[in-house]
């Protein structure tokens, strides 16, 4: 009698098993009809699309529906990544190999990704010229613009962003360097490749912070350089819309606008050197010897030269979407209020400032600007400017949260004061 139940159990079981089976793969071939259909799909687009602007990959292009095709594209850049932490994992255990090879990210990773502002328009507006043209005379600004720093400041690069008079810092050069400090400049890579305009400024220097107090300043400046920027950018092209309309008119310019365009984005370039070398020579000691600045310089020229080669990158689509930005007037007007903003930030205060919120304001108050003046029916492209925008902010944002982790990560005392803050609210 047990025997003959034991029996029936397992055939319920068997049963039970079977119709799960069978049920299974028959949600599996539905699925693998759908996913079929879907690619016979895309194929007759692409076969509709012909000869006209609709691109294969704008049509195939899914939000990552098939992730190993997207590790496939990205294969090469994601084993740069994963070799990167690996010596970054291996340096921590020496000193010196670390610092250097945090620098040597760091010198990429932000101006890569810093690109955007310092000379994305730059960039967008010069298309027609020869990158090594563009990299030669923005390496000789560089070069010009770190070595009077570091002859006028006694080794110092970063025009005392980062050491004072006194020779005081909040942000110390460490004796051992952390894993999280030397893997902040990948993140950034990281980002930079997804097309997120983060502060480096945040990112970078956080990690190095002796204490919130370094982290706080510069937020405080950095939200208060990004509500300047988008009133005073607004004001600008809210209220002279119609003039500038008139006169940019066409597409063809003087060749004078090209002069002028050269010696601001020249300028803004150097500003933004003052302002975020620090960002890079974080990783270095506070006062270069002569072979530690030619080192220094070295690598950074050779890095933007890579820069102007890939024209900016994948980031640079962040300048490119803009209104009418490629329009070499547009971009020198454009330039030219964010260099003033720069000079009045730079010598209010010495303290570091995250020039990515300055020029997410400056870009942002000009397309809200520019979608409320045009006569244009309809709230889409209203619409449209204000999700950039939003979208923007919230890439900075993200950067923000990631560069406090970082920073609480590297330094035991901010992980127990930001552990302290939120006790003290709940």
């Amino acid at each position: 009698m047990g025997m003959l139940m034991y029996n029936g159990q397992q055939r319920l079981v068997v049963k039970i098993l079977y119709k799960k089976i069978i049920y299974s793969t028959h949600w599996a071939i539905q699925y693998f009809h759908l996913l079929c259909s879907g690619i016979r799909k895309n194929i007759h687009l692409v076969k509709k699309a012909g000869s006209t602007s609709i691109s294969k990959e704008s049509i195939f292009r899914k939000p990552y529906l098939n992730l190993l095709e997207y590790f496939a594209k990205e294969k090469t850049f994601l084993s740069l990544i994963l070799i990167g932490l690996v010596v970054a994992g291996l340096s921590v255990q020496f000193g010196s190999a670390a610092m250097w090879v945090g620098f040597m990210f760091a010198a990429y990773a932000a101006v890569a990704n810093d690109s955007i502002q310092s000379l994305g328009t730059f960039i967008e507006s010069n298309k027609n010229k020869k990158w090594w043209l563009l990299w030669i005379y923005t390496g000789s600004i560089f070069l010009v613009t770190v070595t009077f720093s570091w002859i006028y400041f006694n080794g110092d690069v970063t025009y005392q962003r980062l050491l004072n008079d006194a020779g005081e810092t909040r942000y110390p050069h460490p004796e051992q360097f952390s894993l999280f400090q030397v893997i902040a400049p990948m993140v950034l890579l990281v980002l930079t490749r997804l097309r997120m305009p983060v502060s480096t400024t945040f990112l970078l220097l956080s990690v190095f912070s002796a204490d919130t107090g370094g982290i706080t300043s510069m937020i405080s400046k950095s939200l208060t350089g990004y509500i300047l920027a988008f009133v005073l950018s607004f004001a600008i092209w809210y209220g002279l819309y119609n003039t500038i309309k008139r006169f940019f008119k066409g597409r063809k310019h003087h060749v004078g606008w090209t002069v002028v365009q050269w010696v601001v984005s020249g300028s803004l370039w150097a500003v933004w050197l003052m302002q975020d070398g620090a960002n890079i020579a974080v990783f270095l000691p506070r006062r270069l010897n002569l072979t530690e600045f030619i080192i220094f310089t070295t690598t950074i020229f050779i890095g933007l030269g890579l820069l102007f080669f890939l024209r900016g990158d994948k980031i640079q689509q962040v300048v490119s979407e803009k209104v009418r930005i490629s329009d070499i007037r547009a971009a020198t007007l454009v330039d030219f209020t964010y260099v003033l903003l720069l000079l009045y930030k730079l010598f209010v205060s010495p303290i570091p400032m995250s020039t990515t919120w300055v020029f997410l304001g400056t870009i942002g108050g000009r397309e809200i600007a520019i979608s409320l003046a045009r006569l244009k029916k309809g709230r889409v492209h209203k619409k449209k400017a204000v999700w950039i925008v939003l979208r923007d902010l919230k890439y900075a944002t993200i950067g923000l949260i990631v560069s406090i982790v970082l920073a609480a990560g590297a330094n035991p005392t901010i992980t127990a004061e930001i552990v302290g803050f939120f006790r003290s609210i709940f």
